[in-house]
């Protein structure tokens, strides 16, 4: 592969990133000397586009009030039509600062207190905060490993919906930390089920865009069930503007709308400020080629650990993912308890890999990682940590 934008090892910057908190290192890690793949954010520069507009508007010196909410949801629906074939309306869409924020939202405005909120475990631990900060109930379903793969439990599903009084399903789609790209067939069940109980469906489709391969994304608002709500919109994932991006609910549902919309109006969350609102038109209207070019170079890096693992570490296994630039490990071949994997892995070969125990329990031996970060230093880590294991299992 030929040197690329996202080869560039940007070492020394004067930031204040939360991967590189010396507390947060310390709190999670116990030492500031692990290379840091917890944060699912990006190590590469953005789009020439987006950072062409950004000198745009801090060139001119004035922050004076200026807003075009509509050039940002024109933007997201000629987006999501090109990219994903997916034919949305801009009335639909509601901003938020975040996807979070748009999940508390929805909650507040679909729920009552106590009643039950179900989610896929092993889940972006966030599910479980969110919903107990809005003194919700959280449902686990665990997914299945079938055939080296996650699926969904949909016995267990049904199970859940008749007996614990939930009124919503938060599903994660791609799924975050497994990777998965949930199919057609496995949402049209999910949907019959959801429709069969009358629970709403809100997806959490932030990592729409970042599919791999053989693999195809799926909207919950392209199958005919109109209490399925999408926080479609966000550029964090897509374009690495985590710390400069709003979030977008869609939903068709008018109900729906006029409830979470007069929510978001009331808190005056419903919109951006200029440099977010035209960094994302930006980004979406020319940062199209940037994207292709980032999922090449992610599914070779994806091709490279997977190849590694193959021949240097047979003993983890990897589940491939079909979407997102997460990677999620089973360690549990090695034979350490959860200490002993902390110390080989934090510790001696110091991966700053994300805590398998944030996701759910009974998920203490895996470890999630963040490989949107250059593959020198993704090569390095994994050296590191294949000569640990080796002389692990030499001394064994």
């Amino acid at each position: 592969m030929s040197v690329t934008m996202f080869d560039q090892i940007k070492d020394g910057l004067q930031d204040m990133f939360i991967k590189h908190d010396p507390k947060m290192l310390n709190n999670i890690y116990g030492s500031q000397a692990v290379t840091p793949y917890w944060v699912a954010d990006m190590e590469f520069p953005v789009a020439n586009a987006i950072t062409e507009e950004l000198r745009r508007l801090v060139d001119r010196g004035i922050y004076a009030y200026e807003f075009n909410s509509r050039g940002v949801l024109e933007a997201l629906v000629a987006w999501y039509g090109k990219r994903n074939n997916l034919s949305l309306n801009a009335d639909s869409f509601i901003q938020v600062p975040g996807v979070l924020t748009g999940i508390s939202l929805l909650l507040q405005a679909l729920t009552e207190p106590e009643e039950g909120v179900l989610i896929q475990v092993p889940a972006y631990h966030q599910f479980d905060n969110v919903i107990s900060r809005v003194n919700r109930k959280v449902v686990r379903n665990p997914l299945v490993i079938n055939n080296g793969k996650y699926e969904i439990d949909f016995n267990d599903l049904e199970k859940k919906l008749c007996s614990e009084n939930i009124k919503v399903m938060l599903l994660c789609n791609p799924h975050n930390p497994t990777g998965r790209v949930w199919t057609v067939d496995e949402l049209q069940r999910l949907v019959d089920i959801a429709e069969k109980h009358q629970v709403y469906i809100i997806s959490d489709e932030i990592h729409s865009d970042i599919v791999y391969s053989g693999h195809h994304f799926n909207s919950i608002v392209s199958l005919a069930y109109d209490k399925s709500i999408a926080l479609l919109g966000s550029p964090a994932k897509t374009f690495g503007m985590h710390s400069i991006s709003n979030g977008y609910i869609y939903t068709e549902n008018q109900a729906v709308f006029s409830k979470v919309d007069a929510l978001a109006s009331a808190m005056y969350l419903d919109h951006g400020n200029a440099l977010s609102t035209f960094a994302t038109i930006a980004a979406y209207e020319k940062g199209e080629q940037w994207v292709d070019d980032l999922l090449t170079y992610l599914e070779a890096t994806v091709g490279w650990i997977e190849d590694f693992i193959k021949e240097e570490l047979p003993q983890v296994r990897m589940f491939k993912p079909e979407g997102t630039y997460q990677i999620w490990f089973d360690f549990s071949g090695l034979g350490l308890n959860d200490e002993e994997l902390k110390s080989l892995v934090f510790h001696k070969a110091g991966m700053g890999l994300t805590p398998g125990s944030w996701f759910g329990a009974g998920s203490d031996q895996f470890l999630r990682m963040n490989i949107a970060s250059p593959l020198a230093r993704i090569q390095d880590s994994f050296e590191r940590l294949g000569i640990e294991v080796n002389r692990h299992l030499s001394a064994s």
